[in-house]
């Protein structure tokens, strides 16, 4: 290769990845990891995880030589089964293992594939805001054109932004960031919509296991059982707190997961075969150490949102997963200064609410899963000091 062709890579030609930006929740928190580095204290309130206490994994006790070794490009088979039944009895849709699951690096591999086999070029994707921050650009790497509905906008009138060129929408239940849980009621129209106009609902289901006691999480495939129109997307590395081990599934009806799965054998071919053995091992095992610590943090992002809200700082509506989505708009500062300046001066990371929609960007995310609570009480009263001007 001549050293003038060489020279073309990163002279930023137009191309695809023109339209698309960083993750700005995940350049933050690269932000807050160099800080580390250098020795800076950082009471990180930005990652999208929690921090669980686990055991430690042995994995010599496992199935032998076939732990280093590609597995089926499905997913582990015994991984496929207690999936299955975990959505069979957890969220009542009932799911054939052999035909309609797919195991995949991360639900976000999960959520790619199945905008790459639902969205022709130029078709158009319905997403509510606040929006987690990847959906957008994976909608434009796919070739579709996300369209955003401000997070005022209720499920209800939905359809007054679909046009003849809409194909899906991506339903995020529980939200990140918000919390917010749909009702019966919301899901039930959002299957209306598919049925009347068409489209695909895709369902990013990552945080259904972060809801309160006494709360209720519908999966959108209980209304869908023969999945004719929805696919699920989730996430065993949010709910087992392994987020590092990438793990996700996608769930769909047997013609549709027939097409992702090409897309899976041409990107990964499959799942870390070492984590997938050890998960379908010791599945319920797991789900039972991590089942009470989910209830600790989202009770601690519940307490968050009362001192918050004392303080004068409202939220949007919601009681689930580990976040809160906090209005700074009385600062005056946008969200992305608001965040620089709390972090640079105060040693606190939160993510701008800017990345999350138009309609966002007097809001910060609040993450309360990767800190003690106390490191977590002493980040939220910086926040109100900085955020209030009353405390300043």
């Amino acid at each position: 290769m001549s050293s003038d062709a060489a020279g073309t890579l990163g002279r930023g030609r137009p191309g695809r990845l023109d339209a698309i930006g960083q993750a700005s929740s995940i350049a933050v928190n690269n932000l807050v990891y160099e800080m580390k580095e250098a020795g800076r204290d950082v009471i990180t309130l930005s990652l999208g995880e929690a921090f669980f206490d686990l055991p430690l994994p042995a994995f010599a006790a496992g199935t032998g030589v076939d732990l280093h070794h590609y597995t089926h490009s499905r997913g582990v088979p015994r991984l496929r089964e207690r999936l299955a039944a975990y959505y069979q009895d957890q969220c009542r849709v009932p799911v054939d293992p052999e035909r309609e699951l797919i195991v995949t690096a991360g639900s976000k591999m999960a959520l790619f594939m199945a905008l790459l086999a639902v969205v022709d070029p130029g078709d158009e994707v319905l997403v509510r805001e606040p929006l987690w921050v990847s959906y957008p650009d994976q909608i434009r790497l796919a070739g579709g054109v996300p369209v955003a509905v401000p997070h005022q906008v209720p499920v209800g009138e939905l359809k007054n932004h679909i046009t003849p060129r809409t194909r899906a929408i991506v339903v995020n239940n529980p939200q990140n960031p918000s919390g917010n849980l749909l009702t019966a009621d919301e899901v039930a129209e959002l299957h209306r919509l598919a049925d009347r106009y068409g489209l695909t609902l895709i369902a990013d289901e990552a945080y259904n296991e972060f809801v309160p006691l006494g709360a209720e999480f519908i999966s959108l495939g209980v209304c869908d059982p023969e999945k004719r129109h929805t696919v699920i997307c989730n996430s065993m590395s949010k709910n087992y707190g392994i987020s590092g081990w990438r793990v996700g599934y996608l769930i769909g009806n047997g013609a549709f997961l027939d097409d992702v799965l090409k897309l899976q054998q041409h990107i990964v071919t499959c799942a870390p075969s070492i984590l997938c053995h050890f998960l379908a091992d010791h599945f319920t095992r797991l789900l039972a150490v991590t089942r009470p610590q989910i209830q600790e943090v989202v009770a601690r992002r519940n307490r968050v949102e009362k001192t918050l809200t004392a303080a004068g700082i409202e939220t949007l509506s919601g009681d689930s997963t580990f976040y809160l989505f906090a209005d700074i708009g009385r600062t005056g500062a946008d969200s992305e200064r608001f965040a620089r300046d709390l972090l640079l001066d105060h040693g606190v990371s939160v993510v701008p609410g800017s990345g999350y929609g138009a309609s966002c960007a007097g809001f910060v995310r609040v993450s309360v899963g990767a800190e003690p609570e106390a490191r977590v009480s002493a980040g939220i009263d910086r926040l109100i000091t900085a955020a209030v001007p009353a405390r300043r």
